[in-house]
C-alpha cells in the first residue's frame, strides 16, 4: 500500500509518501512541502497547494490519503487556515477516488513513538530511525507527514481488515439465515 500523508497548513503544508503494508517493513519514497506566502490572497494560497496536492497525487499515485485532523487551538485563525488547507487535501484526493483517512497528532504519535504525548523531536527521530533515514525530512511538516502516512498504514491498514472480516462474517450469516429460510 501507498500512503499519501498530509500535514496541511496554509504556509507549509507537509506531504509524505510511504510505502508498506501491515506487518512489513515501511519504506519510505519522499517527503516534502508545499508553500505559499502570507502575502498572497487566501483563494492564491488555496489554490497553490490545490496545484501541489495534485501534483503529488499524479505523480506518487497513492492507494490512500491520510490527513492530519484540526483540532482545536486557541489561536481561531490558525485553526481556519489549517481547516481550509485540509479541506482542499481531502478535495483533491476524493476528486481522484482515493480513500482519504484522519488521525489527530496524538494518534500519530501514538503510532510512530508509542506514546501519545511525545514531543515532535521524538516523532522525527523515530520517522527516521523506522524509514531507516540518516535524518528526518525537512522541513518538520514533511517528517510529520511521512508519520501521518506510516500511521495509516499500521493504523488503517487493520481497520481496513477487520472492516473485511466483519464484512465477510455478515455475508455468510446473510447466506446461512437464506439457506435456512430465515
Amino acid at each position: 500500500m501507498r500512503v499519501l500523508g498530509i500535514d496541511p497548513g496554509l504556509t507549509r503544508c507537509g506531504l509524505g509518501v510511504v510505502d508498506g503494508a501491515l506487518g512489513r517493513r515501511l519504506s519510505f519514497v519522499t517527503a516534502g512541502a508545499v508553500r505559499t506566502s502570507s502575502d498572497w490572497e487566501l483563494s492564491e494560497r488555496l489554490l497553490g497547494i490545490e496545484r501541489g496536492v495534485q501534483s503529488w497525487l499524479d505523480e506518487y499515485c497513492p492507494d490512500a490519503v491520510a490527513v492530519e485532523r484540526v483540532f482545536a487551538q486557541h489561536n481561531v485563525s490558525t485553526v481556519m487556515g489549517t481547516a481550509q488547507a485540509s479541506a482542499v487535501a481531502i478535495t483533491c484526493a476524493a476528486r481522484g477516488g482515493l480513500p482519504v483517512a484522519s488521525y489527530t497528532p496524538s494518534e500519530v504519535k501514538a503510532a510512530v513513538t508509542g506514546s501519545g504525548r511525545a514531543e515532535k523531536q521524538q516523532v522525527q527521530a523515530m520517522v527516521a530511525r523506522l524509514l531507516a533515514l540518516e535524518a528526518a525530512p525537512k522541513p518538520a511538516d514533511a517528517a510529520d507527514a511521512a508519520a501521518l502516512a506510516m500511521c495509516h498504514i499500521w493504523r488503517g491498514g487493520a481497520q481496513d481488515r477487520i472492516a473485511r472480516a466483519q464484512q465477510e462474517f455478515h455475508r455468510k450469516a446473510g447466506t446461512a439465515r437464506r439457506a435456512r429460510g430465515v
